[in-house]
């Protein structure tokens, strides 16, 4: 109600001041015809004919209104250069803040709400930069002040900054303006009164403090090395440290383009998502769905038992996978590559040189031009009481651990309510423990949507996993006694304490990055949970880069790959171009079953980023193959932005969903809608017709009723 008021009142005033024809009256002519009078009124009452002019000049300005370069002048023929520069400097400064102030009110909320992810660059441009951007407009005449005003009130940047860089800024316009205005009789046109050299000069002295400021940056960067003895040539193009996701990639790429490229790994190639991670979970997790599968054959026609199998003979398929990708990562593989594979613990020791404690015994010291740190990740353990007493096992221990048990343990707990401790949960629940899954959140997934994560716990549920979420874990326990020791955990669950015995603990609250004996921070580098870099992947040396967990902000393997593109290709041609990592479009799948998928934005985030948008469902239960294949659960969630067929995010919870998802993440990367995916040819009966569905119910809430009253009004007619 108040926006709309303020909107008529400003427009009221607009449309007064164009009636009354006072428009006519702000142009050169009329201010010199009018002078003697106004300089008679001036001598007669000096104080209210300035304050009655401030007044007007605030007014013209804050409605945007024409006529400000003519009362500009007027003021100096009026006040003369001193009092009126002081005067309209001050007066066109707080009518532009007004105008600002209008703008952000009416328009700022509405605007970042439809167009909140393309401004997403421009706002972090101008909460870094923005001083420095509107200096520059406000000194380059060509820009028009009041669109300036009204499109600043749309940015995130400041009041206070945007009042005192305006007055500066317009300061120089305004001395040569008012400057003028002293000599009115001469001035012919507006037009004469900024030559083409005044105009460069102001534009250069715009720009001055953005290339000040690239200048200042290229003075100091050499300042970070100064303490350095700087090799005078290199032995290499490139050192990567780490032969997980990141690190291969990055090695694969260097030895692409013909650079020379030295990977150091430490302990075994592929990282955590070959050898703890991504390939044994998914490995254990196909041999429990089918354990699933078989307890509940009658959902297919068939039997149903329960299935026997040897737990140490499901662990041996598992190792038997990883060993079989295993050479896809080799030493041998990259080394025919035209990699140089070097096994031991590296160690940067200045900027352009890592020594490496030799797996073998013995040193070797590196030097290159770059250095990219893909360190990775390792699992988290929090500090709980009694932790190492009672023992407990990560997703880093569990496949060594495990391989030698005969049966699956009885009695499993697994802390933690994230995509690995869900995943291990459901599986072990299915491959026969009795599983209670502890979370410290409200929810399973906590980054997911209510309705997904409700889906998932569901889902764990049936399986026989024991969801305990809202739990914060106290202590652990144990008790030694005549049958053997007995484990507990201590967690408060609303507001009460809940012992719970467990014969293994599993934790699976997160991953922290591995920053420690790299050498990091002896030399300066800073870290907070990951190695702190800017959008370049760069450190604080602008030659050494950090690529995936141990950089964040996500810890996927697919994102780790990503980052390594850039980091390697802004490390070997950053002299020429570099290139800003790209966040934009990031897909992820919790490998449950069924598995939840996403892309882009849901609805949590959308609400509390203020991003408006609308929501379509399409439920996989009327899906014909999913029905066909027994899998008729689930769902897919698409936003859009509102009235239009632009993707903003997508989950999916569903069997394949992680591959289903592919389809939204390419629309999405390419800025295709969902009309273009309803009209894709999708083949029958398969589960990605889920996605052209989901589309065609977007398309029937936007369907034309009025064009479709006049086609059913047209098919009447023309039965006659």
């Amino acid at each position: 109600m108040k926006k709309a008021l303020l909107l008529l009142a400003v427009l009221a005033l607009v449309a007064a001041f164009f009636a009354s024809g006072l428009n006519r009256q702000l142009d050169l002519d009329t201010l010199k015809a009018g002078m003697d009078g106004f300089a008679a009124w001036r001598e007669a009452s000096p104080l209210a004919v300035a304050a009655l002019y401030f007044a007007a000049y605030v007014a013209v300005t804050a409605l945007s209104l024409p006529g400000a370069a003519v009362m500009t002048l007027a003021g100096g023929a009026l006040f003369g250069l001193g009092w009126g520069l002081l005067i309209v400097s001050f007066a066109s400064t707080i009518g532009a803040t007004l105008a600002f102030l209008v703008s952000r009110h009416l328009l700022r909320d509405s605007v970042q709400a439809r167009f909140g992810d393309r401004l997403q660059a421009i706002n972090e441009g101008i909460a870094r930069d923005g001083a420095f951007y509107l200096f520059t407009l406000r000194l380059v005449p060509v820009f028009p002040f009041f669109l300036i005003n009204l499109l600043m009130g749309l940015t995130p940047i400041r009041l206070k900054t945007f009042y005192w860089v305006s007055q500066l800024g317009m300061l120089p316009g305004t001395l040569v303006y008012v400057n003028a205005g002293t000599e009115l009789a001469r001035i012919e046109s507006l037009s004469g009164i900024l030559s083409p050299a005044l105009l460069f000069s102001f534009a250069l002295l715009g720009v001055f403090p953005l290339l000040a400021r690239k200048g200042v940056a290229w003075v100091q960067a050499p300042r970070v090395y100064a303490r350095w003895q700087r090799p005078v040539r290199f032995e290499r193009n490139l050192v990567v440290i780490g032969a997980g996701a990141a690190g291969l990639v990055s090695a694969y790429i260097a030895a692409a383009v013909k650079a020379k490229v030295t990977l150091v790994e430490a302990h075994k190639m592929g990282g955590d998502c070959l050898n703890t991670g991504c390939v044994p979970s998914k490995a254990l997790i196909r041999s429990a769905k089918l354990a699933h599968q078989i307890r509940h054959a009658d959902r297919y026609g068939l039997d149903r038992a329960e299935p026997t199998f040897s737990f140490r003979a499901v662990f041996a398929r598992v190792h038997a996978v990883i060993r079989r990708i295993e050479p896809h990562d080799s030493v041998a593989r990259y080394t025919g590559l035209g990699v140089e594979v070097v096994q031991g613990y590296a160690r940067v020791v200045d900027p352009w040189t890592v020594e490496v404690a030799l797996n073998d015994g013995g040193r070797q010291r590196l030097t290159t031009r770059s250095i990219v740190i893909a360190t990775g990740a390792r699992p988290a353990v929090p500090p709980l009481p009694g932790l190492e007493q009672v023992g407990y096992l990560t997703s880093d221990t569990v496949w060594e651990a495990f391989a030698r048990l005969d049966a699956p343990p009885r009695r499993l707990l697994v802390l933690g309510g994230g995509p690995i401790g869900c995943e291990l949960a459901q599986c072990f629940a299915r491959l026969g423990s009795q599983v209670t899954q502890v979370g410290r959140a409200p929810q399973l997934l906590p980054r997911e949507d209510e309705d997904v994560a409700a889906f998932a716990r569901a889902s764990l549920e049936r399986d026989g996993v024991h969801v305990l979420t809202g739990c914060a874990a106290l202590r652990c326990e144990r008790e030694d006694g005549a049958g053997g020791p007995r484990k507990f955990i201590v967690v408060a669950h609303a507001g009460e304490e809940m012992r719970i015995e467990f014969d293994e603990l599993l934790c699976a609250v997160g991953r922290e990055a591995r920053l420690e004996g790299y050498g990091l921070e002896e030399i300066g580098i800073p870290v907070k949970q990951t190695v702190l870099t800017n959008d370049y992947l760069e450190t604080l040396y602008p030659n050494i880069y950090a690529a995936g967990d141990v950089a964040g902000p996500y810890q996927f393997t697919h994102v780790a790959a990503h980052q390594a593109w850039y980091a390697v290709v802004n490390a070997l041609f950053g002299n020429l171009r570099r290139f800003k990592v790209d966040y934009r479009v990031v897909p992820h799948t919790t490998f449950i079953d069924p598995e939840v998928a996403r892309v882009g934005i849901n609805e949590r985030e959308a609400r509390a980023r203020g991003i408006a948008f609308e929501l379509t469902r399409y439920g996989l239960d009327d899906l014909d193959r999913a029905i066909a294949d027994g899998a008729d659960h689930g769902f897919v969630k698409v936003l859009t932005v509102p009235g239009k067929d632009r993707i903003l995010g997508a989950s999916i919870v569903g069997e394949h969903a992680g591959e289903l998802l592919a389809e939204f993440t390419l629309a999405m990367k390419h800025g295709l809608g969902l009309n273009k995916i309803l009209g894709t040819i999708h083949t029958y009966p398969t589960l990605s017709e889920a996605s052209k569905y989901a589309a065609g119910e977007w398309k029937r809430a936007h369907a034309p009723q009025r064009v479709l009253g006049w086609l059913a009004r047209y098919h009447a007619w023309r039965r006659g």
